[in-house]
């Protein structure tokens, strides 16, 4: 796979230094999100939340009135997927930036490659160690794990201040929930409790019997699970079928509804640190209209993975204007290598008040956000669907 990468690579220096070439128009940004696979029970909030930014930004207006189009491209949810949906917005579709990919194991991979072409890639799901150091043309808005995850574990300590000795279990073929399990671990360290049991798995993985005994075995408080929706939600369930009657946190992986068929009823009660409430500012007039798109086609409140790639769609139109008055010419004119390399600049440059409240880039690319939360999922009594009850 590395070789493969490397040849795709070089075919992109090689096409991108072949000829310049203008900005098309509609200004084409790329998306390049995970529809297949089991990566795309977070994919698809993510995508929802492109196409409600996109038609939020035309109706507004575009770019100084020019549209702007959303290129969609799937990641699936492996690294050959996403460095082959780069490779396709760069230099096939010739998109000004790039919002994606869906994990941070993909970016790590795919991300330099956007990078070497001076490409700008903004990050809506990217919380792992070292995002924003793959280069000057990454960004993120998803705060990094280390900021959010702990929240999750102060709540749950404030809820049972009789928490003592905790189990983590994370799947450890994943970057990010690597890096998501280290940061609880140091967490619930840092907060005097003893971990009794670490737990690996895959992201692949069906069958969690031997992580499920390890648990029981050890008898914990607390049970800390870092995993994606499909294997998370089956280890939740294995736990409670199998008797563990302690609290659950779950990371950022099972932070979407779409967990709530795959656990069913036993998702009742799992707390999950957030970076986004829908109610978080009702003053908040773009996430009021992002939750009235939301409510009007899905009947709820939109998730943190819509409404993160809303943000980073909306950060890419906003910072398109800011290139439109430092070069004091239509995006359409400019030459598309240096139309990236002002996009990238002028993405670092001032704040955006977007759904999760207002956030700003600094240059080495990673987000400053203010305000975060703990939700808890309250399952329906049909036991196979629920919400997220925010409990700060």
């Amino acid at each position: 796979m590395k070789r493969a990468a490397l040849l795709i690579v070089n075919c992109l220096l090689f096409a991108g230094a072949a000829h310049a070439e203008t900005v098309a128009t509609p200004i084409p940004i790329g998306i390049a999100l995970a529809q297949t696979s089991n990566v795309a029970l977070l994919g698809e909030e993510e995508v929802v939340g492109a196409k409600i930014a996109e038609k939020y930004f035309n109706a507004q207006g575009g770019v100084n009135g020019t549209q702007v189009k959303l290129v969609f491209q799937d990641t699936g949810g492996d690294e050959a997927g996403a460095i082959n949906a780069f490779s396709n917005l760069i230099n096939r579709d010739k998109v000004v930036g790039i919002v994606g990919p869906t994990l941070s194991q993909q970016a790590f991979s795919a991300d330099p490659v956007a990078n070497r072409l001076k490409v700008p890639v903004i990050g809506p799901s990217n919380t792992a160690k070292g995002i924003p150091q793959i280069g000057e043309y990454v960004g993120r808005v998803s705060a990094p794990v280390a900021i959010v995850a702990p929240y999750a574990v102060k709540e749950a300590l404030a809820e049972n201040p009789r928490i003592k000795t905790v189990a983590v279990l994370y799947a450890q073929n994943d970057a990010f929930n690597t890096s998501e399990s280290k940061t609880f671990q140091e967490t619930v360290v840092q907060r005097g409790l003893k971990i009794a049991t670490v737990q690996k798995f895959m992201t692949t993985d069906t069958d969690f019997t031997t992580q499920v005994t390890a648990v029981l075995a050890a008898n914990v408080d607390l049970a800390i699970i870092s995993g994606l929706s499909a294997d998370g939600g089956n280890l939740v369930k294995q736990l409670r079928q199998l008797g563990y009657k302690g609290a659950i946190i779950g990371g950022n992986g099972l932070n979407t509804a779409n967990i709530f068929p795959v656990c069913g009823k036993y998702c009742e009660g799992i707390l999950i640190a957030q970076a986004y409430s829908p109610g978080g500012d009702p003053k908040n007039a773009i996430n009021n209209a992002l939750i009235k798109e939301y409510r009007a086609t899905y009947k709820k409140d939109p998730p943190q993975f819509t409404a993160q790639t809303f943000a980073a769609v909306q950060v890419m139109v906003e910072a398109l204007k800011k290139v439109e008055a430092v070069t004091k010419s239509k995006i359409g004119k400019l030459d598309l290598g240096k139309a990236r390399e002002e996009l990238n600049k002028a993405i670092r440059t001032g704040s955006y008040l977007t759904p999760l409240g207002k956030i700003n880039l600094n240059q080495g690319g990673e987000i400053h956000q203010e305000t975060f939360y703990v939700a808890r999922i309250k399952m329906d009594a049909n036991g196979k669907t629920g919400k997220y009850i925010y409990v700060k």
